[in-house]
């Protein structure tokens, strides 16, 4: 679902989120007054009682913020960290977990040895003290009654959750997705049951109670009844980091970012500098070799969130909480991360205290003098790059309003082989496939091409693939 408006000169402001419950909670903030920054935060709190299948608050995650009034952008990375500072435990095994990846089954690590430091709550706080303008329990409030009510489960949400159900409905767990024995259908109610108590101390406590108070100690003890290893010291030692940030051309446009494990800036600087005047055709060849992808393919538990306010100010938050441990604060609705069962975000031998890797990319579009152009981000793991650089080229190039360019059909490399989704032009497969690239057609759009969120000049939108919704102030 979408709300557009017409092409214009500035950017809108509006919200666009995984959720349609998700974009009203940052909605809500900038009616009141707030910022892209209280717009962004209280909307992925939210997310923890809408998108709780891509995201929670035990997750981690990567802000940008785009300051109207001096053109500065800002990188923010509360991505999740390793643990083992305590030094006094040693991990368990983690436990095998099989969903499946299209009609591929995938093993996931799950358990309290796949639990990290989460970084959301410290995130949230950080984006909020920097940026944001209304009280920090206005901002929490939406969530609060979100987690009170519950929300329905959109009907893309529901096909993502039959494929990591088995992970999800572990433990606690089945009782959210799985009540009665059966997968939640589309329509029926996503609820948290204590949630909108760990919401409540989340907004009178503020974020510091997952790190030093009452909350951090019962996941402590949750995690090292099932097997971790993450201590008090190591909540007591996280810290939001500021990042560089990097840029590259295109189309006459700065795109600025984070370099991510993934490199979607670096790839967007290899791709060839005529590339809005070649067909379409050659066009996607070019594409092609820039996005040969070579990572696992994992499905990708993650959201995106975007906002811009009425000054011009935009903030993008991607969060995730990996599958999910399994592992939940009892009597809290809050399900731990998973992000040490990801294998592919461990790029070294990592000590504790060490900041993971990840593919999230939450960028900025600006023209020559500064002026904001485009903000969004995407879910999707390593498609984040394929479907960010298929909406920038949609609206950069081809001057597609957001909604259909984030709609228009994509195609992901991995290896050498091409996986297009239905609509791709067959002109475009076959000079692929004459460039030496097998093509692998899908019968339709998917959720595995990732699921973009963006408000740029040419309104806003987030993904159709993953239920995703725009709103304008």
């Amino acid at each position: 679902m979408t709300t557009t408006q017409s092409a214009r000169t500035s950017v809108p402001p509006a919200v666009a989120a995984g959720h349609p419950a998700t974009a009203e909670a940052g909605l809500r903030a900038l009616a009141a007054g707030g910022t892209a920054a209280d717009a962004a935060v209280a909307a992925v709190l939210a997310s923890a009682a809408t998108e709780s299948i891509f995201t929670g608050l035990c997750g981690g995650g990567f802000a940008i913020w785009y300051d109207a009034a001096t053109r500065a952008v800002t990188c923010l990375d509360f991505f999740c960290a390793v643990p083992g500072l305590d030094g006094d435990v040693t991990p368990g095994a983690m436990m095998p977990a099989e969903v499946a990846f299209g009609a591929v089954p995938v093993t996931y690590s799950i358990g309290g040895a796949s639990v990290a430091v989460p970084g959301v709550p410290a995130g949230a706080g950080e984006v909020h003290r920097r940026w944001g303008t209304l009280p920090w329990s206005r901002v929490v409030e939406p969530a609060m009654l979100l987690a009170r009510t519950g929300v329905l489960l959109p009907a893309e949400h529901a096909q993502t959750l039959i494929g990591i159900g088995p992970a999800l409905s572990y433990g606690d767990g089945a009782a959210v997705y799985r009540p009665g024995g059966r997968y939640l259908a589309a329509g029926e109610r996503l609820f948290h049951p204590g949630l909108e108590a760990a919401m409540t101390e989340l907004a009178d406590e503020g974020p510091a109670g997952f790190y030093t108070g009452r909350l951090a100690k019962l996941m402590v003890d949750a995690v090292r009844a099932t097997g971790g290893a993450l201590g008090p010291a190591d909540l007591a030692a996280y810290r939001v980091r500021e990042l560089p940030v990097h840029e590259a051309p295109l189309a006459g446009r700065r795109v600025l970012a984070r370099q991510d494990l993934n490199a979607l800036i670096a790839t967007i600087g290899t791709l060839p500098a005529d590339l809005a005047a070649l067909p379409r055709p050659a066009r996607s060849v070019a594409v092609a070799r820039a996005l040969a992808d070579r990572t696992p393919q994992r499905l990708g538990d993650t959201t995106n969130v975007a906002a811009v306010d009425a000054h011009g100010n935009a903030c993008v938050i991607t969060t995730t909480l990996g599958l999910g441990a399994g592992v939940w604060l009892p009597g809290l609705g809050v399900h731990l991360n998973s992000m040490l069962g990801e294998a592919e975000l461990i790029t070294a031998d990592p000590a504790p205290g060490d900041r993971m890797s990840s593919m999230m990319c939450p960028l900025v579009v600006l023209d020559d003098d500064g002026a904001l152009v485009l903000a969004g981000g995407s879910a999707g793991a390593s498609r984040i790059r394929t479907a960010l650089i298929h909406t920038l080229i949609a609206t950069l190039i081809d001057g597609l309003d957001m909604p259909a360019a984030i709609a228009r059909p994509r195609f992901h490399v991995v290896g050498d082989e091409v996986h297009a989704e239905g609509g791709v032009p067959d002109d475009e497969l076959t000079a692929m496939e004459a460039a030496g690239f097998p093509v692998t057609r899908w019968d339709q759009i998917s959720h595995y091409f990732g699921g973009a969120s963006a408000i740029g000049r040419s309104g806003a939108a987030a993904d159709p693939r993953r239920g995703g919704t725009a709103a304008f102030l």
